[in-house]
């Protein structure tokens, strides 16, 4: 029976070694019965071969490192969906590299294709995948690689794996739930400025000719938009580049690390968009925890993860205290009572998961029910603002129409006299 030669991660780091099968499928279905995850598995006669592989590959170890191109920038759906087929792949009992094989093999020409090919050259050359991933794409984020580094240790990747695809699925559908319901307020925004200007710029100054043809005088409404109409046309180019110079100083202000902090609480405190973003802390942080506690990590460990995915900088600071506290030994529910930052109920609901002994669980269904009341604020901002904003368009528009017919009587008055 052939022997093979193997290398693969195991739960105390990289092991080597040697077992018999009777081809190369079997050997891989050996050791995944062993746990073990196999970085090389070659034929007892290409030893030789073997050798000079990995001696090419840690000669070259410096140029695996560098990318062609840079790092291999992911969009959100793209994550989710490599993640999605790795764990499935996985999950089927297919040993990583095969796996990523067959996800190199894609017929869809994207960044998912390119990143299964350099992550596949990698582990092939002996880098731990957690490793690999972190060194090839940014995309994923310290969370992920921790979590996959924490199940190649353990021999548990595909579940981790599993629990990932989950957890990005919600973290992606929460995003696109804030996106939608700030969409079409936008919209509607955009769409008022656009007619006000047309009447303003072009409409009303139409009329206003009329009328002084005729002799006729404007109303004081009418003068005041005819005056802001000939500001407007005599110095827009001033307008526009002080709009651009605007949005550059500002953008540059936030930018500054200083600037981080009071640029994130304003944020929290803009009327009803301010309850959103605090409600989609709560989600993530709760999603967050349950996922990594879920996964065998402890309470220190996970709240350092939690605060790295914390993307609001100043409830990142604010969370310092809570993870401080709990490294003290303080419970969980009373270091976020102690913060301020966190409403009642998830503080109860984090007290019951400490109680039962089932903090994973217990942090799931507070997740659930605070998803649940996020969708609800998304559902009354979008029901508020958006009757508003067609009231105000409305209003502009009957004040531009009022306007119009009043010249219009205007001037057919100073005609018939």
């Amino acid at each position: 029976m052939p022997t093979f030669i193997y290398s693969a991660q195991g739960p105390s780091g990289v092991i080597t070694g040697e077992l018999a099968a009777s081809d190369r499928s079997e050997a891989f279905a050996l050791l995944g019965k062993k746990k073990i995850q196999p970085i090389m598995l070659e034929a007892a006669g290409d030893a030789k071969a073997s050798a000079s592989t990995a001696a090419k590959a840690r000669q070259n170890a410096a140029a695996a490192e560098a990318i062609p191109g840079g790092p291999i920038r992911l969009k959100l759906p793209q994550v989710v969906l490599f993640i999605e087929e790795l764990s499935d792949l996985v999950g089927a009992g297919i040993q990583l590299e095969p796996a990523l094989a067959t996800m190199e093999r894609r017929r869809e020409l994207s960044g998912i294709k390119t990143l299964a090919t350099v992550l596949r050259g990698k582990v092939r050359d002996g880098m731990a995948f957690s490793k690999a991933i972190a060194a090839t794409s940014p995309s994923f984020g310290k969370l992920f690689c921790a979590l996959v580094s924490a199940g190649e240790a353990s021999g548990s990747l595909g579940i981790i794996l599993k629990r990932q695809a989950q957890y990005m699925r919600s973290l992606q559908a929460l995003k696109s739930k804030v996106l939608s319901a700030l969409l079409y307020p936008a919209f509607l925004i955009v769409a008022a400025v656009s007619v006000t200007l047309l009447f303003v710029v072009y409409l009303i100054p139409k009329l206003t000719e009329m009328l002084d043809s005729t002799g006729g005088s404007l109303p004081l409404a009418a003068q005041i938009i005819l005056k802001v109409s000939d500001v407007f046309k005599a110095s827009w180019w001033m307008i526009i580049l002080g709009g651009i110079v605007s949005y550059i100083l500002g953008k540059a202000w936030i930018s500054r690390p200083e600037s981080a902090i009071p640029w994130a609480r304003f944020k929290l405190r803009i009327p009803l968009f301010g309850a959103i973003f605090r409600a989609r802390f709560y989600v993530q942080f709760l999603e967050t925890m349950a996922n990594l506690l879920g996964n065998g990590l402890t309470m220190v460990h996970a709240m350092q993860l939690t605060h790295q995915a914390t993307d609001n900088p100043y409830l990142r600071q604010e969370f310092e205290s809570v993870m401080r506290n709990v490294g003290e030994g303080v419970s969980l529910s009373r270091a976020l009572d102690r913060s301020g930052q966190f409403p009642p109920l998830l503080i109860d609901m984090v007290n019951i998961g400490e109680q039962t002994g089932d903090m994973p669980a217990a942090l799931a269904r507070a997740a659930e029910r605070f998803d649940r009341e996020l969708t609800k604020k998304i559902d009354t901002l979008a029901a508020l603002i958006q009757p508003l904003i067609v009231c105000l368009m409305a209003a502009m528009v009957g004040l531009m129409a009022y306007l119009m017919m009043t010249t219009i009587f205007q001037t057919i008055s100073s005609i018939n006299k």
